[in-house]
């Protein structure tokens, strides 16, 4: 008879998830321990062992997680059936502001997954690239004439090249958050320099990406 499973499994392994993404991303994933994972949620390593077999299947699910969240954002942008230029728009607005609130996540899946085994690794490589031919398909609706020149997925990595290292240097405590910096990739991609507008000052008081911040449940023990 299959076990049942508790009313809190699900929250109990997102906190899991989260715990071990802030220790892969602040320490790396070879010198990341279990012991470690189940201190910092506070829940024994028997425990943690109920909700995943071992620290692969930990990253992975931390990886697959993270890239259905992604995919959740191109499929609600592509269900509001916007015009091109729009779809587009919108695609690097929702993604830049979501590296801000998964940080660690994005930092394990451009950094860590290397370490998952062949099969692992491609199952989460097969997800990044639905996203990037999402994006694409929506570069070349917007100039199909760069899909006849093949050139849609290049300009595409382009973009990412663009947001996916954001977190090396905007800084949460810098003048700049990752919701003022959106805009801005959408008008560098779309216009080039020239058309880039100054992007907003944060309130008084108010610090880039506070919002971002660790809350308690997700600092690190």
């Amino acid at each position: 008879m299959a076990r049942t499973r508790s009313a809190g499994f699900d929250d109990q392994r997102e906190l899991i998830l989260a715990q071990a993404a802030a220790l892969f991303a602040h320490q790396g994933y070879p010198l990341t321990s279990m012991n470690q994972v189940a201190a910092a949620c506070g829940i024994s390593k028997p425990t943690l062992y109920h909700y995943v077999r071992d620290k692969h299947e930990l990253l992975l699910r931390v990886a697959e997680a993270h890239i259905a969240r992604l995919q959740a954002l191109v499929a609600a942008v592509r269900a509001e059936e916007l015009p091109p230029r729009e779809a587009l728009a919108q695609l690097i607005l929702r993604f830049v502001q979501a590296y801000a609130d998964a940080q660690h996540q994005h930092r394990v899946l451009t950094e860590d997954v290397k370490f998952l085994d062949a099969e692992a690794r491609e199952r989460v490589l097969g997800g990044e690239r639905q996203v990037v031919a999402a994006f694409a398909e929506t570069v070349a609706a917007l100039r199909p004439d760069l899909a006849g020149a093949a050139l849609a997925t290049p300009l595409t990595m382009l973009l990412f090249g663009m947001i996916n290292w954001m977190f090396t240097w905007l800084k949460p405590d810098g003048p700049l958050s990752h919701a003022a910096m959106a805009p801005v990739v959408v008008d560098l991609f779309l216009g080039g320099l020239a058309s880039v507008r100054m992007p907003e000052a944060p309130p008084p008081g108010h610090t880039a990406d506070s919002r971002t911040r660790r809350t308690k449940k997700e600092t690190v023990a």
